[in-house]
């Protein structure tokens, strides 16, 4: 039965009954073909009629007012269907040969783990491969970022790809700034703000698919979000979820979204095309340590000099474009100042150098600046933001100092602190992996090696370092029941649940 036919297959209901019947027997099919945010409502609204013809009370209306809505709910769709964009794909990018792969195991399971390296396309062909498989035309790809800048980035990368103005194929959505409208395909967003919407949109109906990217990071938002689609999933079997990251437990998350299939698959999606060369400048490994807070003024002032020494190491190579990881902003801020005030290798014979501060608080225009070409040879110097799905490009060279502030609860003076920690070692291999997009590329660690394989090998989820008091309250406020029973991939300890109630009530 044809979506045109629906006001005549439905005749005039109540009047015959027979006729009545067929119409409300084609109304299944044709529901599960019109707009996904709608296919809930109208399906309880056509069980409430059932009801109605079954206690034989009027429901002629009712049926009349369904297909009406229906009937632009199936016209929405062929519209979004007639202006596609079409579809082509990087074939440079080692993810372009697994795309086939990929594309049957998502059509087999509702749940699929890419695992993918720094540089794979995983970002921005995933997205374009769904909307090639008729995905994004009833409901919304939706693509999750763990920070705004990345959100943006893709987004922005995504719609060039496309040939279409950034908002309207694909857009995203931010605090404070949202460029999707109706006609959006993929909508780029903070698992934050998808989090948010789970409390107005408790099925998420509007999406179809939904791509939860850099899952390593595992954030409370990201941790939450897992939770909810895992109890989401059975009530939404038209639903894929795929996970991915260049770095990650693949095997748990196997595992906690395993169905009677058996665990989610796994893809793998090889990486750089370029090798990337590591060298080791460690300064004092001591005055590194774990807990980088300690260091003094003085071991402070030495990793400044060992870092513009490895800034005139790489200058004296070639003139391309380098990639500082440092902790936090005032690192950025004495690191540029640094370099400003030094002569760098090359400057006179070739490229002049441009010093470009890359962090999560700067205006959008600044961060802007980054991503576009440049005819200076630029220093990027960039907290770990810069760490996971953002690509700044012409990227030859990477620094990294091994730093990162990471929230971490003190049990024992029951603060949140942020202090400047040595970063796991699959941040450190984010990090290189910067590097190598363009051309074989170099990476300088500023610590030792022994010092690289005594790290964690990933870094642990936040759930795991933070005081359980807002997560508590958090989970009350959306609903999602009691801490204890939410299916965290990474369950709290009782006793750090216990802690958590203990602040409440002492808080009132």
């Amino acid at each position: 039965m044809s979506r045109g036919d629906v006001n005549s297959a439905a005749a005039e209901a109540g009047t015959a009954s027979v006729a009545s019947t067929a119409a409300l027997s084609e109304l299944p099919k044709l529901i599960s073909q019109a707009m996904a945010g709608d296919q809930f409502r109208f399906s309880q609204r056509l069980r409430s009629i059932r009801q109605a013809q079954k206690s034989k009370k009027p429901f002629d209306k009712n049926l009349q007012r369904l297909r009406e809505e229906l009937e632009k709910s199936l016209a929405r769709r062929d519209e979004r269907l007639k202006r596609c964009p079409k579809i082509t794909f990087d074939q440079s990018l080692p993810i372009h040969q697994e795309l086939a792969t990929i594309q049957k195991t998502i059509e087999e399971n509702q749940v699929v783990i890419v695992c993918g390296e720094t540089g794979s396309g995983k970002s921005t062909q995933l997205p374009k491969l769904l909307l090639s498989m008729g995905r994004g035309i009833s409901g919304i790809i939706g693509h999750t970022q763990p920070r705004r800048i990345a959100a943006r980035s893709v987004a922005a990368r995504i719609s060039e790809e496309l040939g279409r103005e950034q908002g309207t194929a694909c857009g995203f959505k931010i605090r404070f700034t949202d460029t999707t409208n109706p006609n959006t395909y993929i909508k780029l967003m903070t698992d934050g703000i998808m989090l948010a919407e789970t409390q107005t949109d408790s099925f998420l109906n509007q999406y179809d698919t939904i791509i939860i990217d850099e899952a390593h990071e595992r954030s409370l938002n990201i941790d939450f979000l897992l939770g909810f689609l895992k109890r989401l999933l059975p009530k939404r079997r038209d639903l894929r979820v795929i996970i991915t990251s260049a770095t990650i437990d693949a095997e748990r998350f196997s595992e906690h979204f395993a169905s009677r299939q058996g665990p989610a698959p796994i893809l793998n999606v090889s990486g750089r095309t370029y090798p990337v060369e590591i060298r080791y400048r460690p300064f004092d490994d001591e005055a590194l340590g774990k807990d980088a807070d300690k260091k003094s003024q003085n071991s402070s002032r030495d990793e400044q000099s060992q870092l513009a020494e490895a800034v005139n190491e790489l200058a004296a190579i070639d003139d391309g474009d380098i990639l500082i990881f440092v902790a936090t902003e005032w690192d950025i801020r004495e690191t540029a100042k640094l370099l400003r005030g030094r002569s760098i290798i090359g400057d006179d014979g070739g490229r002049q150098t441009e010093i470009v501060p890359l962090y999560g608080r700067l205006s959008t225009a600044e961060q802007n600046k980054v991503f576009r070409p440049s005819s200076y040879r630029r220093i990027v110097i960039a907290t770990n933001v810069a760490e996971s799905s953002i690509t700044v490009p012409g990227i030859r060279y990477v620094i990294d100092t091994g730093l990162a502030r990471i929230s971490r609860y003190s049990s024992r003076s029951q603060v949140q602190r942020l202090p400047i920690e040595a970063v796991s070692q699959a941040s450190a291999n984010q990090r290189a992996g910067r590097c190598g997009r363009v051309a074989p590329g170099i990476c300088i660690r500023l610590y030792s090696e022994a010092d690289f394989k005594s790290r964690d090998e990933f870094t642990s989820p936040e759930i795991l370092r933070t005081n359980l008091a807002s997560v508590i309250l958090q989970t009350l406020n959306m609903r999602l029941g009691a801490i204890e029973e939410f299916p965290f991939i990474d369950p709290p300890k009782p006793t750090a649940i216990r802690d958590g109630y203990s602040t409440l009530f002492e808080l009132g």
